[in-house]
């Protein structure tokens, strides 16, 4: 492990990415570029005190998690990626596992996306790169934990189940074709036992064996200050990747689209300070 220059590596990375790539709220008075090491903690679900004493040159050997997290926190490249991994002595992620790491073409796709909420999800439906509407739409996704940063975990074991919609069907059909093409993925199965273990309703339908797969239609969001929003969702598939862009619209004249036209201008930070 080199802690220096994988130190280095890390506080040159953290000053190329700005709030707004990662659909975090940018604030006034900043006094560094790019990112704080509060919001690379926050991003990758890590301390900030072991951030920083990453970034001193004086922290423990990260885990291959801890640096999965913080190559997708401060959208390293895969070359990048790799090199992360390699300073800090670990073998660069291998074939076979779920990609997790975001092409730098789709997130410039997402920054032009700046009227619309979008996302990107893996294959097995973390939620990967999002948009400063999406946060205002879904609520702060950096909030969420990393591993909790799942649409399908959210689904039936949040603070909000909803495992009865017909669509849940789908998403589990779709974690069983993930679960197919990568069976050795450990991260995958951890989830998967978990959701079998905590909910019922998933394990019925994981038991029932149907693969499935993304589909556009119409999703409900409840807002926790506009109150119930029905959007229509479409669907952008990136196949070199296995990852999905997932595109947030309403139409025009509609209660949800004056909403949408109100979170463009009051953002995610209104909404932050009145709590």
């Amino acid at each position: 492990m080199d802690r220096a220059e994988l130190a280095a590596v890390l506080r040159t990375a953290r000053a190329r990415v700005t709030p707004a790539d990662v659909g975090l709220p940018t604030g006034a008075r900043r006094q560094v570029p790019g990112l704080r090491r509060e919001e690379v903690a926050q991003l990758a679900g890590l301390g900030v005190d072991y951030v920083t004493r990453l970034e001193q040159g004086r922290g423990p050997k990260p885990s291959v998690q801890v640096l999965t997290a913080l190559a997708r926190a401060l959208r390293l490249s895969d070359d990048d990626r790799d090199t992360l991994f390699r300073l800090a002595g670990a073998p660069p992620p291998h074939d076979g596992r779920v990609p997790m790491l975001v092409r730098p073409s789709v997130l410039r796709l997402l920054d032009r996306m700046a009227d619309l909420p979008a996302l990107v999800l893996s294959a097995k439906s973390d939620v990967l790169a999002w948009n400063p509407l999406a946060a205002a739409l879904l609520g702060d996704l950096s909030e969420w934990p990393p591993t909790r940063r799942n649409l399908i975990w959210q689904r039936f074991l949040g603070p909000t189940p909803n495992p009865d919609a017909e669509s849940a069907a789908d998403c589990v059909g779709c974690l069983r074709t993930a679960h197919a093409r990568y069976p050795g993925d450990p991260d995958l199965a951890r989830l998967v036992t978990e959701l079998r273990t905590g909910s019922p309703a998933f394990d019925r339908l994981w038991r029932a064996a149907r693969s499935g797969r993304l589909r556009s239609g119409s999703v409900t969001v409840q807002h926790h200050e506009l109150g119930t929003l029905t959007l229509d969702c479409d669907i952008l598939a990136v196949p070199e990747d296995d990852q999905f862009v997932l595109v947030y619209s309403a139409a025009p004249g509609t209660r949800t689209a004056s909403a949408l036209e109100l979170l463009r201008v009051t953002g995610l930070e209104r909404f932050t300070h009145s709590q």
